[in-house]
């Protein structure tokens, strides 16, 4: 992969990239969106604990395709509420550490499900 951040636009408004490359023969998955509901079907009412289990979802099927984070070039944050972008910020960064993808955050008016605060799909690649 290689990650593009010219100086000819203007810097990342937060920690991603501008653009990523896959090449050569990559793997690419794409992850449907996820929210924040556990395996055992149970689902924070809080924002931060939904936002943190969302990307605890997204860990757990890029390990079982035998990825991780630094493999995400593109992700799409859905969030129903403009005060909770700080705390996204603050459980994204927790969860992608030094890792980039290209990404693109919207706020909702709401998602399918009653309650559900935040989603994120994603696509990843591997060599």
């Amino acid at each position: 992969m290689k990650i593009y951040s010219p100086a000819t636009v203007a810097a990342p408004a937060g920690p991603y990239s501008h653009g990523v490359e896959i090449r050569g023969d990559a793997r690419i998955l794409y992850l449907a969106g996820q929210v924040g509901v556990a395996p055992d079907g149970t689902m924070p009412a809080d924002f931060e604990g939904q936002a943190d289990q969302c990307w605890k979802n997204i860990k757990a099927i890029l390990a079982a395709a035998g990825m991780g984070v630094e493999h995400l070039v593109k992700c799409t944050h859905f969030l129903t509420r403009q005060e909770h972008v700080p705390t996204y910020g603050q459980v994204r960064t927790r969860h992608l550490g030094q890792a980039r993808p290209a990404s693109t955050l919207l706020v909702i008016s709401a998602l399918a499900r009653p309650g559900m605060l935040v989603e994120v799909e994603a696509i990843a690649a591997r060599a």
